[in-house]
């Protein structure tokens, strides 16, 4: 007999608890959100039925608290809990502290969770049923000594991981003997600060592997079914980036296989609800159990799409004790899907998150086969406080060459103003080689990190073109001697001062110098004549090359090249473009006297520069490495008077859940450290003075 909730109390935030909420309103279940200090305001509390506070901004005194999770649950009578992923979603105790305090708790039993929530005890357990297992160690013993002499056993080179571990965190991927005791420290210490427990595994690295995962499902009345798999084998720093669905190359008779081997893993530890087998696939196509993650997944967007089905209903229905919906050959998997995680990050400087604030965002959610899945908006904040991800962004087609192109025209339509973003990476790694081709492997990023990471191409001309056109609209609009149009003037004011073009005689003409720092330093200097219906340019690359610092931009009009420009401001800031006939519509936003353009997929944050402020210098930096971001500082591995070696690590940072270690940048000596254990630094804090020999 089926007993949906009443009342859900969601025990995680961001977009999770967004996806949630809307199933839930859509069932008829009221929502119980929570939040930290950090998150009083964020999207998911202001979607929620009902908010409840659960303590200060660190994980540790808020969502992973679960003493301040089922206080919460009693005050707003919640009679089920959802804990979304990450946090305590796959934690065996909070399952059953919920189960005692008379909660449904919307995943699998305690004991499934213990059984497949550790690492080791989970692949202990699937080898006695006969299920491939990666050659490692999944021991107890977990003294440096121990680790050590098994890794040796193994052979290099071998993957550190956290036992209780998920999400990419807790990992280190290890060549060398004399590199294993430092990555197992860091590591271990990973592993503690995000699941509380520092217990780690060994296993051998597969070279050149691919990562592809099954979605289970288990009800109630012990039958477990499977939904087909999911490609993630495009990750950085074991974190996925790019999923999709069906695996490409998966044949039917592999498929079968594993999909079989995934709902026998499911029924071995008796487990009930959604979960994700996870795989290593070999070049040869052999298969090795990973893990099992006892949740619901980040990507499982991408099975939604091909199987047209809820898997969040299919959650809250089989806690309700309903049976599962279909049987295995019943489903069907119709077309392509794929997942792209839109992160506040810095792929150029190692993927550092770059926290901040949303100030304009236009969603590309109106393209046929998108969808657009965000725990933000504009106006919200991404803190440092907990995992960068801003959304994902997921399309369907009938095959995979449809998926993708529609994924990259929605990254070309997706219009993103605040924190430094991954949108650029995202569309470059679509339009790779590799990625084209489905040459998938967990090293793809790396692969390609000369198409990923190379220098970027000069701003084309349709970019500065955009920012002028935007830059002379507003100044006639903003002009009060031409009351916003040619003729028009306001009474008392002089005609030689509009800043519309208006000359009683002869073509007014001017220069315009705008410039960029979004690729490095770019500046142009462009000529402006003024026509009745636009404007006359052309670019003086003379000009640009000559000024202090600058860069020649790209672009086809040069010297004596002239372009005719035409625009209008529509709605939504958008721009339309006339570019020699050519029409073109261009996005806008201005902020602090910044112009945010982005056009046909390119973003810039251009400046106009006035010829008559004095230029000045740019004030020397003070010497010392400083923080690349804000967090908190775990270790310090020097003193002053300390002299290192290039590369050697002199501390790490912690931020967003992840282990980020400065280093040193050349052979010499540390001067000084103006940090300790503990503090919470903010970006471009010196941390160590450094001088290099």
């Amino acid at each position: 007999m089926s007993a949906l909730p009443r009342r859900l109390l969601i025990a995680n935030r961001g977009e999770i608890a967004c996806r949630i909420i809307r199933t839930a309103r859509r069932l008829g279940i009221a929502t119980v959100a929570v939040h930290s200090d950090a998150d009083r305001d964020a999207r998911h509390v202001r979607l929620a039925d009902q908010a409840v506070r659960i303590g200060p901004a660190p994980a540790r005194q808020s969502y992973l608290d679960i003493g301040a999770l089922l206080a919460a649950a009693c005050a707003s009578g919640a009679d089920a809990v959802h804990p979304g992923y990450g946090f305590l979603s796959e934690n065996a105790d909070f399952a059953a502290a919920c189960a005692a305090a008379g909660l449904v708790f919307v995943g699998p039993p305690p004991a499934a969770i213990r059984a497949m929530g550790s690492k080791s005890e989970a692949k202990r357990l699937l080898e006695d049923a006969g299920v491939p297992l990666t050659p490692g160690y999944h021991g107890e013993r977990q003294d440096e000594a121990t680790l050590l002499a098994e890794a040796d056993r193994i052979g290099w080179p071998l993957l550190i991981k956290a036992s209780a571990g998920g999400g990419g965190k807790g990992i280190r991927r290890v060549d060398r003997r004399e590199d294993f005791a430092a990555a197992l420290a860091a590591c271990q210490r990973e592993a503690a600060a995000a699941f509380g427990d520092a217990r780690v595994l060994i296993e051998r690295c597969i070279l050149r592997p691919r990562h592809i995962e099954v979605q289970v499902f288990a009800d109630t009345h012990g039958r477990a079914i499977h939904l087909g798999e999911r490609d993630c084998s495009i990750q950085r720093r074991h974190q996925k980036v790019l999923e999709e669905a069906p695996a490409p190359g998966m044949t039917a008779e592999r498929r079968a296989a594993m999909g079989q081997a995934a709902v026998n893993a499911a029924l071995r530890v008796g487990y009930v609800g959604a979960g994700t087998v996870e795989f290593i696939v070999a070049p040869d196509g052999e298969f090795f159990f990973m893990e099992m993650n006892t949740r619901l997944q980040v990507e499982h967007p991408v099975t939604e799409m091909i199987t047209g089905l809820d898997l969040v209903e299919w959650q809250l229905r089989i806690a309700g004790g309903e049976p599962l919906p279909l049987a295995q050959h019943e489903v069907r998997l119709d077309g392509h899907a794929v997942e792209l995680r839109l992160y506040a990050e810095d792929p150029a400087r190692g993927f550092l998150p770059s926290p901040g604030r949303i100030l304009h965002w236009r969603q590309p959610t109106t393209l046929p086969g998108v969808r657009l899945d965000a725990g933000v908006e504009a106006g919200d904040e991404i803190t440092p406080h907990y995992d960068a991800m801003i959304a994902k962004l997921i399309a369907h087609g009938t095959d995979r060459d449809q998926a993708f192109a529609r994924l990259r025209q929605a990254l070309r339509e997706n219009f993103l103003v605040g924190p430094r973003d991954n949108l650029g990476f995202l569309a470059r790694l679509i339009d790779t080689r590799a990625v084209r081709a489905a040459d998938l492997d967990t090293d793809l990023i790396e692969r390609e990190r000369g198409a990923l990471f190379a220098d970027p191409e000069p701003l084309p001309r349709e970019v500065w073109l955009a920012a002028l056109a935007s830059l002379l609209l507003d100044e006639a609009a903003a002009d009060p001697s031409s009351a916003g149009h040619r003729g028009g003037a306001a009474q008392g004011a002089s005609p030689w001062a509009a800043r519309d073009g208006f000359r009683l005689a002869g073509v007014y003409q001017r220069r315009v110098t705008l410039a960029s720092t979004t690729n490095g330093e770019e500046r142009r200097v462009l000529q402006v004549r003024y026509a009745a219906d636009g404007w006359q340019v052309a670019f003086d690359d003379a000009a640009a090359s000559g000024s202090t610092g600058g860069t020649v931009g790209g672009g086809t009009a040069t010297g004596g090249d002239t372009v005719a420009l035409r625009a209008t401001h529509e709605a939504d800031g958008m721009l339309a473009l006339g570019i020699d006939g050519h029409r073109l519509l261009a996005q806008t936003y201005v902020h602090d006297g910044v112009l945010h353009v982005r056009v046909d997929g390119r973003q810039a944050a251009v400046a106009f520069i006035d010829p008559r402020e004095p230029s000045g210098g740019d004030e020397a930096a003070e010497g010392g490495l400083r923080s690349p971001m804000p967090g908190r500082v775990v270790v310090l591995h020097v003193r002053a008077g300390d002299r290192v070696r290039r590369g050697a690590a002199l501390l790490a940072l912690e931020a967003m859940k992840m282990e980020h270690v400065i280093t040193a940048p050349a052979d010499g000596v540390v001067e000084a450290v103006h940090v300790t254990e503990g503090a919470q630094v903010a970006e471009g804090v010196t941390l160590v003075d450094f001088k290099a020999d």
